[in-house]
């Protein structure tokens, strides 16, 4: 273990919201290797929040099933307090979970999320903590922000959730947050809604952190960027490559689509993305074959079809090839006897260090 945090409840006192009643009460869930930045991005302009206003606006508490210390991703640990049968007075938990919460299961966790639901608590999740709240029935017929690499995957194994690619997503009761920085614009957004939006804004000038983004901006783009890495011709064909994942298109239609010449594209490819365009589309849907095997419980061989391959055993030769194990070998994104966990980009596999 790395380090350890101990980190104290928020103190009780003031107002909840505007209409008066005490402090805004918020529960973190927290799930063995999940996301440190996810929870502190949450967490810190709540903190900031009280700070600022000289009283405390928002208490919160991390719990866990088992009421030990957790240890994220990154090898922290957190102190938590056991779940309470039930956490009187609690606005909304939010279940924060990463790596391996698709195959995480704990009953009494899903017992006492449905049972504080119909309590009338607001729940929630943060990165693919999602999982867990879909898992428990919970999600059903919401729109929920999942990230983005696990949207397809999701949507396979909860047909019933609607997922769209948005930074977070309030619907009724429930709050989804896709992970890393999202948490801040959630947060900050909830401030302004109960606090104003010019404690909002100072909130966010003291974490360095503006523009505040609206739950409905896109997770992959940073807004007001005034260069993108990308090349706009690269951009728009990776979109319609990305949206033709079970059927791929040929590259000659591509071309077409984004009004160039395929031996154009093909230059364009070569300067700004390392690779062919063809390499590219594989890396993508072997890629997407990787988050699959993590995510769901389809079949190898439905996992191939998924991902454009008609020959099982070509696919198999593929992801070999780029991932180095073979698929059956990947069945959890996280294995637990990896110390850390590996996720092959990319960038690094397109440019000469892992190649398809």
């Amino acid at each position: 273990m790395d380090s350890q945090i101990d980190v104290q409840k928020g103190q009780a006192g003031g107002q909840k919201g505007q209409e008066g009643g005490g402090p805004v009460r918020f529960a973190f869930l927290l799930i063995p290797r999940f996301n440190m930045m996810a929870l502190t991005a949450t967490l810190e302009p709540l903190r900031v929040a009280n700070y600022l206003s000289g009283r405390p606006l928002y208490e919160w508490s991390l719990y866990s099933p088992e009421g030990t210390q957790v240890v994220a991703s990154n090898g922290m640990a957190i102190t938590t307090e056991a779940l309470p049968k039930e956490a009187k007075g609690l606005d909304a938990a939010f279940l924060c979970g990463s790596w391996n919460s698709e195959q995480y299961h704990n009953p009494a966790l899903l017992a006492w999320l449905r049972r504080h639901d119909r309590l009338g608590v607001t729940l929630g999740a943060m990165d693919i903590g999602s999982y867990i709240l879909a898992r428990a029935g919970l999600l059903s017929g919401y729109r929920a922000a999942v990230l983005w690499y696990c949207q397809r995957a999701f949507a396979e194994r909860f047909p019933d959730v609607v997922v769209e690619e948005q930074l977070y997503i309030t619907d009724r009761k429930r709050i989804t947050i896709a992970g890393g920085s999202a948490g801040t614009d959630a947060m900050l957004t909830d401030v302004a809604q109960r606090f104003g939006a010019a404690l909002a804004q100072e909130v966010a000038g003291h974490i360095l952190h503006g523009p505040i983004r609206p739950g409905d901006s896109p997770q992959r783009r940073v807004e007001n960027r005034e260069e993108e890495v990308l090349h706009p011709i690269v951009r728009a064909a990776v979109a319609r490559m990305e949206n033709n994942i079970e059927e791929p298109l040929p590259i000659p239609q591509i071309a077409a689509a984004v009004q160039v010449s395929q031996r154009k594209l093909e230059r364009i490819f070569q300067k700004h993305a390392g690779c062919s365009a063809s390499r590219y589309y594989q890396a993508l849907r072997l890629q997407h074959a990787l988050v699959m095997l993590n995510n769901t419980d389809l079949s190898i061989r439905e996992i191939s079809l998924a991902c454009g391959y008609s020959s099982l055993s070509h696919f198999a030769k593929s992801f070999t090839k780029k991932y180095g194990k073979r698929p059956r070998d990947c069945r959890d994104s996280w294995p637990q006897g990896e110390p850390l966990p590996s996720w092959p980009g990319l960038a690094v596999s397109l440019t000469g260090r892992g190649g398809v």
